[in-house]
């Protein structure tokens, strides 16, 4: 017979005759269930068996340090640390990434809308809103991807998010209690003796924010297992009598489906088991441990009622009555006013000492099953249940049974020092298993399960723990070593978090060592930068200390290139407070400082500007777009032309001084008021500007006549034979034409040499003081600024290079054209002691050129012309 025959026939014995009702058969479901547990198996859905169902939340183990997790025979490949993690990639990485882009806008706007200190829980639950939606997109987008039926794994980041989101929950409930409830509650006066237990433990909760805390990482850890539970395989039934197959086979009615040949309890008492030492029906055996496994995952989950539920929907009410054995004793018939006939019930358990004893030797039974054990052991604050069943999952399973075990411990001591009534003795180790918190977290650092231990490592968890310790300055230490080494790989959804709780701390007022907080801002920034968000960048760049705020933004500003995109990354800055002249400036100067490499400088000869060139130049536009920088914009403009002078790039130079705005010394002016109130750096460079302005403009003047000169001459028409009269006529023509156009060159020739003329003396004859000499002012320089000094010098360096240069394109232009008593003149410009132009020459080359220009004078004489120029000619 086939399984699917097998499964046929179940079917059909679907019901059989008992005297206590129908009792249905529960093998097709059984075998149902085997055959869904071993697909399960079969998937990988687990790689830990049935105890995973309990684990929590799964440890994001990814990010420690791969030495921990390589194996002897070698390393791991990207696959197995994925499996490492506990995650496999269900759907691409993309999605993840662009929810991660997501995540960063919208904590920013977070932010912007609760800017107020007493706004800080509303945003942090936003923020936990905002994590919340991003998960449910990730997972509905992966869901779509998976065949159906296979469950679904997480991705490694989205692990962190997960984990991410519970930090932020365990936050705002830790904090609010710390910084609303305790300091709301004033000093509690000590309870005298009571009968109440219920009295006493409000009394304790509301005096002791230890014992409060405990129970809030308690719940925050119930409720994180309640939401992350998976889809459990419950009971299919409803309201059913226990035990029905022991029952069945005892009562003999028909013949069942599956008999047990061995014997089986004569009792269906609680106690016959265990009394008779004969066991149940194995079909009723399967469901005790199924029944007890999803008992203790309710009270793992917080959900005692729920237990309780499925207690009853077994047919074991007896049990759902022994989860009820815990509660406080309160009656509130002794503290009552107005004395009436009427008794209102009475809450708890009035012998809850005897129940507590008989759940300690519950727990230490070896008779009853590991489950039931951890469950009675919960309530009774017996640890070594619990970690029998939890020692084979998660840290927060560990951290749960030891808190709950600590909880129990101090309220039974309060119970005892002040209720009124006698108790029974309990175990002492009961009582030595008091721990403190650092205790707890000692234990699970060292604890004998590796997965545990090193889940200890992770970032969640250790960032969990000191919040739960309250120890911000040993985080922060430890934040810092993550910064610095290697151990941890904070990937950018760390750095997101930990930006923000750091502004978090700052909002609340917590101290704690600034420089690190301020260290981890910078981390997250620099992260941000490589999105292109300027406004995102701005923001968070704004919370840093300004030598910071300076390096940060100027780094994001040299990756934008466009000018629209320049201009916001700008306007992002002023909006957000940022010193946007100073960042500028200093964006420029790096640019400016950079050094150019042997291959970069090789281009320069053929007149091409390297690539280094093109951004130093480009870099001058960051000072364009405010009108009050304009000032800075000449200077930086001035420091870069003369650096390109002193290489003899002109075209590098000619492209600078394109960058500076037409209307830029108008906008000076409008910014001062008027012309004595510009400061003399201003002054200095706009004088320098007018300089460079009338240099470029020579040069470009003589290369526009050298081509006119050399490149522009008609060519004659070529000699031909004529023979006939056709040919004559063609011949005269173009002679003609040759001529007209000869006479047209001769005439833009001579206009243009004129004109170069001029603009070669504007040079020579800059007003006041010369070209690039700065004129006397009584407004005084910047103090000790070096950039001033090193000006000095390199104007100066520049006048004797250029200046020669000047003079020997001037001798050049006249002797070409021809005009040889201009060479005199020129003599004349030089020997002046008015701009002293012979003081910027070697010796060498003033003597070169004064020779020159004798040989202009012989070359006069020769024509039989004056060699020397009067008064007149000077004129």
């Amino acid at each position: 017979m086939n399984k699917l025959e097998r499964t046929l026939q179940l079917l059909d014995e679907s019901t059989v005759q008992s005297p206590s009702g129908l009792l249905r058969s529960k093998d097709s479901v059984r075998y149902l269930q085997q055959q869904a547990r071993e697909e399960q198996r079969q998937l990988g859905a687990s790689g830990l068996g049935e105890s995973m169902m309990l684990d929590s939340v799964q440890d994001v183990g990814l990010y420690r340090t791969v030495g921990e997790l390589e194996p002897a025979g070698g390393g791991l490949s990207g696959s197995q640390l994925s499996l490492v993690a506990g995650s496999t990639v269900s759907y691409t990485n993309a999605n993840v990434r662009e929810a991660s882009k997501q995540l960063c806008e919208e904590f920013l706007q977070v932010l912007q809308r609760y800017s107020n200190a007493s706004d800080v829980f509303e945003a942090t639950e936003e923020l936990v809103k905002s994590l919340d939606d991003t998960l449910v997109q990730l997972n509905n987008a992966s869901k779509q991807l998976l065949p159906t039926g296979r469950e679904r794994r997480l991705h490694a980041e989205e692990m962190w998010l997960n984990a991410e989101r519970d930090t932020w929950r365990l936050m705002i409930c830790l904090y609010r209690d710390r910084l609303i409830t305790q300091k709301q509650d004033s000093e509690m006066d000590d309870l005298p003796l009571v009968n109440s237990e219920q009295t006493i433990i409000s009394h304790l909760y509301g005096g002791n924010a230890n014992l409060r805390e405990y129970q809030i990482i308690v719940d925050w850890l119930e409720q994180m297992a309640l939401r992350q539970q998976q889809t459990e395989l419950g009971h299919y039934m409803n309201r059913t009598v226990a035990w029905e197959n022991t029952l069945h086979q005892l009562l003999e009615v028909g013949q069942t489906a599956f008999g047990s040949g061995r014997a089986l309890v004569k009792g269906l008492d609680p106690d016959a088991p265990m009394r008779e030492k004969l066991p149940l029906h194995d079909l009723d055996m399967e469901d005790q441990t199924q029944l007890a496994k999803q008992v203790f995952r309710a009270i793992r989950q917080g959900r005692l009622k729920e237990a309780q539920i499925k207690c009853e929907n077994y047919g074991q009410a007896w049990k759902a009555a022994l989860l009820e054995g815990w509660r406080l004793h309160h009656d509130p018939n002794y503290d009552r006013e107005n004395v009436s006939l009427a008794r209102e019930p009475i809450e708890g358990n009035p012998r809850r000492d005897l129940w507590k004893k008989f759940a300690w030797q519950m727990a230490e039974s070896r008779m009853l099953d590991p489950y039931t054990k951890a469950t009675i052991g919960s309530l009774c604050g017996h640890l070594d249940s619990m970690v029998e069943v939890l020692s084979e999952h998660s840290w927060n399973d560990m951290l749960w049974a030891y808190l709950k075990v600590q909880i129990d411990i101090r309220v039974e001591s309060e119970i005892r020092s002040h209720c009124v009534k006698s108790y029974l003795p309990m175990p002492d180790r009961y009582w030595n298993g008091k721990m403190s918190l650092e205790q707890i977290f000692d234990a699970l650092e060292a604890h004998k399960n590796a997965r545990i231990s090193l889940a200890a490592k992770d970032v969640d968890k250790v960032i969990q723990k000191y919040i739960m310790l309250d120890d911000i300055p040993e985080l922060m230490r430890t934040v810092d070593g993550w910064l610095e080494g290697t151990e941890v790989v904070l990937i950018p959804q760390m750095l997101r978090f930990l930006t923000h709780f750091v502004m978090f701390l700052r909002q609340i007022g917590k101290t704690f060592q600034e420089d690190i907080g301020d260290r981890v801002v910078k981390r997250y920034v620099e992260y941000l930068s490589t999105l292109g968000s300027a406004h995102m960048v701005a923001f968070y760049t704004a919370a840093l200390p300004p030598a910071m705020q300076l390096l940060l933004y100027s780094q994001f500003l040299q990756t934008i290139s466009g000018s629209q995109q320049r201009k916001q990354a700008l306007e992002q800055a002023y909006n957000f407070g940022l010193d946007v002249p100073t960042i500028t400036v200093y964006t420029v100067e790096w640019y400016r400082a950079l050094e150019a490499t042997e291959d970069e400088l090789a281009p320069v000869a053929s007149g091409r500007l390297t690539e280094l060139d093109e951004q130093k130049i480009s870099s001058l536009e960051w000072l364009t777009f405010y009108p009050d920088q304009r000032g800075e914009l000449l200077w930086q403009s001035n420091t870069l032309i003369r650096y390109f002078l002193a290489r003899r790039s002109i075209e590098a130079a000619r492209k600078t001084f394109a960058v500076i705005p037409a209307d830029t010394m108008e906008q000076i002016f409008t910014h001062y008021g008027s012309k004595d109130d510009i400061p003399c750096r201003e002054e200095v460079s706009i004088r320098e500007y007018l300089c460079y302005q009338t240099y470029l403009a020579a040069i470009q003047g003589y290369n526009d006549w050298c081509q006119l000169f050399y490149n522009g001459k008609p060519k004659p028409p070529p000699a031909v034979k004529l023979s006939n009269f056709t040919e004559r006529v063609t011949s005269e023509h173009r002679e003609a034409t040759y001529r007209k156009e000869l006479s047209n060159w001769e005439l833009r020739v001579a206009e243009l040499t004129n004109l170069t003329r001029d603009l070669l003396y504007n040079v020579l004859l800059f007003p006041e003081a010369g070209w690039l000499v700065d004129t006397d002012t009584t407004k005084p320089p910047p103090d000790d600024d070096e950039d001033w000094l090193h000006r000095a010098v390199q104007m100066e360096n520049l006048r004797k290079l250029c200046i020669p240069e000047i003079v020997l394109l001037l001798h050049q232009l006249h002797t070409l054209t021809e005009r040889y008593s201009e060479n005199l003149l020129l003599a004349d410009v030089l020997s002046s002691e008015t701009r002293k132009l012979y003081s910027v020459f070697p010796k060498h080359k003033l003597a070169e050129t004064l020779t020159k220009i004798a040989e202009s004078s012989l070359t006069l004489m020769n024509a039989r012309k004056d060699p020397f120029v009067g008064d007149a000619a000077k004129k």
